[in-house]
C-alpha cells in the first residue's frame, strides 16, 4: 500500500489532490511541477518561482469539486492577482463551506490548451476495477464519450479503447490540427492500471482533465477516493 493511502486511511478520508498527485507521480504518470501555500506571501513566491501565469487550487478534504465553491484561480498575470486570488479563495471556500478545513493552496504554471480527456476508475461488484477513457473537460457531461474496460489491461486493450471513442479523430488530428501524443495515453491508461492493481484500497479514480499535446500529456485535476 502507497504510505498517502496509508496516511489518508488512518485518518478515514480520501486523498487530498497534493497526495493524489505524489501517488500519480511516483507511478510515472504526468503531473506539473507544483508546491502548496499556505499564506498568500507563498503563493506569490511559488509563482515567481515557476512564472507567471499561474493557477490556484484550494486543498481541502471537504472541498471534491473545488470550481462549484471559487476554490480554483487560473491565468494570474502578477503578485497582486496572486495574493488577490489566494484571498479571494480562501474567502469563497469559508463561507460556501463552513466545516471546510483548508489545508493551503496549490500553484502550479497555468500550461498551454491541448485536448482535454479524462480517465478514471470504479469497482463493478461483479467484475472489480473497471478503467476508464474517454473526452475530459466539459465533453464529459455533455457527450458522454467514455468507454470501459474491466481489469487487467493490457497495451493492445488500452489502444483499442482510444479508437472506440470520438474523440480518437480529435486526438488523430482533424482540419487542419496536428495529432496529439496517442502514446502517452496509452502509457498513462497502463500506469493508472498498474497503480489501481498494486493499491486495491482505491474504490475510484476521476483524473479530468488529462491534457494531451502534441508531444505529452499531464493531470491537471484528480480526484482518488478509498
Amino acid at each position: 500500500m502507497h504510505e498517502t493511502i496509508q496516511e489518508a486511511k488512518k485518518s478515514k478520508r480520501n486523498l487530498l489532490e497534493p497526495e493524489a498527485l505524489k501517488l500519480f507521480s511516483d507511478y510515472g504518470l504526468p503531473v506539473p511541477p507544483y508546491e502548496v501555500a499556505r499564506t498568500a506571501t507563498d503563493a506569490v513566491r511559488a509563482s515567481e518561482k515557476f512564472g507567471y501565469p499561474v493557477v490556484l487550487k484550494v486543498v481541502s478534504p471537504q472541498v471534491v469539486h473545488k470550481s462549484e465553491v471559487g476554490g480554483v484561480k487560473i491565468g494570474l498575470q502578477t503578485e497582486t492577482e496572486v495574493k488577490k486570488a489566494y484571498d479571494e479563495i480562501m474567502d469563497s471556500v469559508q463561507k460556501k463551506v463552513k466545516d471546510a478545513s483548508v489545508e493551503g493552496i496549490i500553484v502550479r504554471s497555468h500550461l498551454p490548451q491541448g485536448l482535454e480527456c479524462i480517465v478514471g476508475m470504479t469497482k463493478d461488484p461483479q467484475f472489480g476495477p473497471a478503467i476508464m477513457f474517454g473526452l475530459g473537460g466539459v465533453f464529459v457531461e455533455l457527450l458522454k464519450d467514455v468507454v470501459f474496460r474491466v481489469l487487467p489491461l493490457t497495451r493492445t486493450d488500452a489502444e483499442y479503447m482510444i479508437r472506440e471513442t470520438k474523440g480518437y479523430e480529435l486526438l488523430r488530428g482533424i482540419r487542419g490540427q496536428k495529432p496529439k501524443d496517442i502514446p502517452a495515453v496509452v502509457d498513462c491508461l497502463l500506469k493508472t492500471t498498474t497503480m489501481i492493481e498494486e493499491n486495491p484500497e482505491i474504490l475510484e479514480i476521476d483524473i479530468n482533465p488529462l491534457t494531451v499535446f502534441e508531444k505529452g500529456a499531464v493531470i491537471l485535476d484528480a480526484i482518488v477516493m478509498l
